[in-house]
C-alpha cells in the first residue's frame, strides 16, 4: 500500500457506518477494521481517506446482506490538509467495495466525487472514477 500526500486526519473509528457510492448492490456498511494499522492496546482502530478497512454489509441486496466485506474510503466529511496548504471536506463518508486485495473495485460506476488520495493510492479506484478531486 503506497502512503498519501497529504496529512489526512483519520476520523471514522470502528462502528462508523458508510454509504457505498459504487453500483454494486450495497448500500450502507459498518466498519470492523483497519488494515495495517497499528496502535496500543485497546485503543479503537481510525480509519481516513484512501484506507483499506474490513466492514459488515448492513444494508443492501438480500444477497449480500451480513457478509464481512473488504472496502476503501474515499469520501470523509472531517476535513483535512493536504500538503500545498489547501482544505478538503466532503458532504459524506463513503466507501468502495473492492473484489481483491490488489484494490480492483467490485463495482463498475462511482457515484459523487472521489478523493486525490484514495486514486493516488489504489489505481484500480482511479481507472474508473468520473470526478476526482
Amino acid at each position: 500500500m503506497k502512503s498519501i500526500k497529504a496529512r489526512a486526519t483519520r476520523s471514522l473509528p470502528v462502528g462508523a457506518e458508510l454509504t457505498v457510492c459504487d453500483n454494486s448492490g450495497a448500500k450502507i456498511i459498518k466498519l470492523i477494521s483497519v488494515k495495517g494499522y497499528k496502535t496500543t492496546v485497546r485503543r479503537l482502530a481510525i480509519a481516513g481517506v484512501g484506507d483499506l478497512i474490513s466492514a459488515r454489509l448492513v444494508k443492501g441486496s438480500k444477497e449480500l446482506r451480513k457478509k464481512v466485506v473488504q472496502a476503501i474510503i474515499v469520501r470523509q466529511k472531517k476535513e483535512y490538509i493536504r500538503l500545498d496548504g489547501t482544505r478538503i471536506k466532503f458532504y459524506d463518508n463513503a466507501a468502495v467495495l473492492i473484489k481483491d486485495e490488489k484494490g480492483n473495485p467490485s463495482g463498475t460506476i462511482f457515484k459523487g466525487p472521489i478523493a486525490k488520495e484514495a486514486t493516488e493510492r489504489w489505481p484500480g479506484i482511479a481507472k474508473i472514477a468520473g470526478e476526482v478531486i
